[in-house]
């Protein structure tokens, strides 16, 4: 139902979470994808920080936070039949929305690893320590989800709940620092687990390459290339 706008930059990883909810939901919002140098006035004057995604209903409702987006969308217009997940897949997965483990692993991924993955990935931009140094900060989280991946497929279970679909694309970007380095590097379980999400078809379609909406703000649906059979284009690195 297009019954709402969604703002979003295709390589963001905030942004991604919420397509990969939006995926699994009854909601097809339109797109206006965006540039982040170039965000249009409409973007600002529903959300002054001007960040994505942003998702904007008929109604005037505006949600302008990923998490809040995933959650609402997966507890008010849950989709359990869909191309991604089984029944008994979906039923976990609304499962695990609010427990404890989930809030602790994602909050431990934007709070503590999200700093240290900036830092980084533009070490440039802070001398103050050596990339190798950051990297070594950011490796602690790794060594989390390593740990739980020892107990499970999925950081909380054997399919994938909240936790997964929200840090996962953040993983993404760690390991696209250094490929060659992170194929290599003594945490298996999170790498099996990576490349499992990566090559999903959910993941696949979330990463449809939608037209700029700026400047002749024409917009497509969400799920255009899931209802027309498109191909999507292939995988970004960054």
């Amino acid at each position: 139902m297009n019954s709402a706008i969604l703002y979003t930059f295709r390589r963001c990883p905030y942004a991604m979470r919420a397509r990969i909810s939006l995926h699994l939901s009854q909601l097809n919002p339109l797109v206006r994808e965006i540039e982040l140098k170039n965000k249009p006035a409409e973007l600002i004057a529903i959300s002054a920080k001007g960040t994505v995604p942003v998702l904007e209903f008929t109604n005037g409702q505006v949600i302008s936070e990923s998490l809040d987006i995933m959650r609402f969308v997966l507890t008010e217009h849950p989709a359990p039949e869909n191309h991604y997940l089984t029944t008994e897949e979906y039923q976990v997965l609304q499962y695990w929305l609010d427990k404890s483990m989930t809030e602790s692993l994602i909050n431990a991924n934007d709070n503590q690893f999200k700093p240290w993955l900036d830092k980084y990935k533009y070490a440039d931009r802070f001398p103050e320590y050596s990339q190798l140094w950051y990297r070594q900060q950011a490796e602690q989280f790794i060594q989390l989800l390593e740990r739980q991946l020892l107990q499970h497929n999925y950081l909380c279970t054997d399919s994938p709940t909240l936790a997964d679909f929200a840090i996962f694309p953040f993983i993404r970007q760690f390991a696209n620092v250094e490929p060659s380095w992170f194929n290599t590097m003594p945490y298996p379980k999170v790498n099996a687990w990576l490349t499992t999400l990566i090559n999903s078809p959910l993941f696949n379609v979330t990463m449809y390459k939608y037209p700029l909406w700026l400047p002749q703000k024409t917009m497509i649906d969400l799920k255009h290339s899931v209802r027309n059979d498109e191909q999507v284009t292939p995988l970004c690195k960054n």
